[in-house]
């Protein structure tokens, strides 16, 4: 006799069918698996066009069943800039880490959000260089032990993290500027929900938008999975604080379902 079962879940149709390279208990899959969502139930998929620079994401071509682009590192702003005006009417969204964004590429993400460029930022936090062996980034913790800083980031002489969410929206340009985590379920949710409005504030004009992501790296950080995300959520939120940092009044008026 056949059971019936109940389908919870499958891949969505705008991912491929491939292995991930990622190492175990990276949130970079989730994210990957956010985006994909929103685009699927967006009906965007044949619409979209993504920029992935240098960095952990360097294969993200290899995952989504959409046109995708490669970048010089730190310049997917400045690419997806090019791509947007000649293509209006495509949702260009980056998908870029912190060394990539905060620091090789800080020129090129500022002046994106000055310009009001009407593109989306995917920014994944996990306080260092994930790709080319855990060096400290603009957004590692103070006291936090990188390949580069293995006594801890001191202050003093290497400064402070760089909040990115709330100097972005500083700017007159951004509509949209949120910064998220995916550490648990529930907040996992809140940024799916976040990407979704981000793609919404392109959709409609109103401006760039960004959404952070604090994200796990287990491997540069000498943790287990679980370990992990205990960290994001006792010491890199206590840093970067969950929140709302700019919607803008066309923003706010956009209403999304919970999904």
């Amino acid at each position: 006799m056949v059971t019936p079962t109940t389908l919870v879940y499958s891949r969505p149709q705008a991912f491929t069918d491939s292995p991930t390279h990622y190492c175990p208990g990276c949130t970079h899959g989730v994210a990957h698996r956010l985006i994909a969502e929103v685009l699927e139930e967006m009906n965007l998929i044949s619409r979209t066009i993504g920029v992935a620079p240098v960095g952990c994401a360097v294969f993200a071509y290899n995952y989504f069943d959409t046109d995708f682009v490669e970048a010089p590192h730190g310049r997917a702003p400045a690419m997806a800039t090019g791509i947007k005006r000649v293509l209006p009417d495509r949702i260009v969204f980056t998908y870029q880490g912190d060394g990539d964004l905060a620091s090789i590429g800080m020129g090129e993400i500022v002046h994106a959000a000055a310009r009001g460029e009407n593109i989306t930022v995917i920014f994944i936090n996990n306080a260092n260089y994930g790709m080319t062996g855990g060096q400290m980034a603009p957004t590692t913790l103070p006291g936090m032990k990188t390949t580069s800083s293995p006594y801890g980031r001191d202050v003093e002489t290497q400064g402070y993290p760089i909040r990115m969410a709330e100097m972005l929206a500083t700017l007159d340009g951004v509509g949209y500027c949120v910064r998220r985590s995916l550490h648990d379920p529930k907040n996992i949710r809140l940024a799916k929900k976040a990407i979704r409005l981000a793609f919404e504030t392109q959709l409609r004009g109103l401006g760039f938008s960004l959404v952070e992501l604090l994200s796990t790296c287990p491997t540069n950080w000498g943790m287990s999975p679980v370990e992990a995300l205990r960290f994001v959520e006792e010491r890199m939120i206590p840093v970067f604080p969950l929140g709302d940092y700019k919607v803008a009044p066309g923003v706010a008026q956009i209403t999304v379902r919970n999904t």
